[in-house]
């Protein structure tokens, strides 16, 4: 890229050349850890769309070892680990620490997960909502029996603790609670990205009644906690309204699909990027899924798969009123959020009562 292109600026030129070399290195895919979760969320894509039951998990860490290094030798070095609910499974997240260089869980935070020789992986913390919004979508037990605090649970079991970043899924719903969510996840000690919260059971799981007042809400709290936040502007006004200057997400861009899933011959044929050697895996480690969720593009806005339609789109950005600049912010703080990236920065400072939290969980 030229520095014409950057405004003429030798920083903002190193810069981009530094985060463009950095991306460049991530070749990732996602891992259905297991079937298994120790809650059900009201229209979790998983369990609603009956994947625990469409494939028989691995559970033989030797035959979960071979096919990482199945994966290594087909050039995957990035693992995202989901579910089911991984922290449950720490011994198979193992198997993955051993031989990927970098490893994302994604837990819904009602299990702490051990720090000692996980130092290093960083973990993604769902939430619903803010205020009651979370317990009422996702504070139920298998059984059906509902319970309360799952927020403060995920508070207590990640506080200091600088692997956690919190994927805090906003809705209008919630609008009011938003200050004191993030106000609660920066005193204690961890940093937060924005989702957008697809309405369940809807025809039209993406629409809001007031979308210029949620845009307005999200901007306001992001700059209101800037070394928290992880969530720039436009990739706030992509998630939230799905558009960007130069088009409009869906699946026809989204990059997050799986490469070698036989139904997307015609969408890797269009001339989209997609993300080089990515595959979501089903448990059996067999069987690869539509793309990194649910399938059902028509009410998608995963923060993933959006930040991955944002970063493979610099030239784009280039040739926009966004400007060069602007993918560069978006990509360092995208990477910003991951203990493992060289763009983390751990100046998240927890509060006086955290102190004791943050010796007893940091490696000496």
């Amino acid at each position: 890229m030229s520095k014409r292109l950057i405004g003429g600026s030798a920083d903002m030129s190193e810069r981009f050349a530094a985060v463009a070399r950095y991306s460049k290195k991530i070749r990732a895919s996602e891992y259905i850890l297991s079937n298994a979760c120790n809650i059900r969320c009201e229209g979790c894509w998983f369990f609603d769309g009956g994947h625990d039951t469409a494939t028989k998990e691995v559970k033989d860490l030797g035959l979960i070892r071979d096919f990482i290094a199945q994966e290594v030798a087909r050039g995957v070095n990035t693992a995202l680990l989901i579910g089911g609910e991984p922290t449950l499974f720490p011994l198979r997240i193992a198997e993955y620490v051993a031989q990927m260089e970098r490893v994302t869980i994604s837990t819904n935070g009602l299990k702490p997960f051990p720090v000692a020789g996980f130092e290093n992986v960083a973990v993604a913390v769902t939430l619903f909502g803010g205020g009651p919004t979370d317990d009422k979508l996702r504070a139920i037990r298998p059984n059906g029996t509902r319970f309360t605090g799952l927020f403060e649970t995920a508070l207590h079991n990640y506080r200091a603790d600088p692997r956690a970043h919190f994927i805090y899924a906003i809705n209008e719903e919630g609008i009011d609670h938003m200050d004191e969510t993030v106000d609660r996840i920066a005193q204690n000690g961890n940093g937060v990205t924005f989702n957008f919260y697809s309405a369940y059971g809807t025809d039209d799981p993406l629409r809001i009644s007031s979308q210029p007042r949620l845009l307005e809400a999200a901007h306001r709290v992001a700059e209101k906690y800037p070394e928290v936040c992880t969530s720039p502007k436009v990739y706030i006004d992509a998630m939230i309204t799905g558009k960007t200057p130069w088009g409009e997400f869906g699946y026809d861009v989204c990059p997050s699909i799986s490469v070698d899933h036989p139904i997307h011959k015609e969408r890797l044929a269009n001339g989209n990027p997609a993300l080089d050697k990515f595959n979501a895996w089903a448990p059996d480690l067999k069987t690869t899924q539509f793309c990194c969720t649910s399938g059902k593009c028509e009410g998608c806005r995963d923060s993933q798969a959006v930040y991955s339609w944002l970063l493979k789109s610099a030239a784009r950005f280039a040739k926009s009123d966004l400007g060069i600049e602007g993918w560069v912010e978006l990509a360092e703080s995208y990477w910003s959020q991951f203990v493992w990236s060289p763009y983390f920065k751990a100046k998240r400072q927890p509060t006086n009562e955290s102190q004791k939290r943050v010796i007893d969980i940091l490696p000496a």
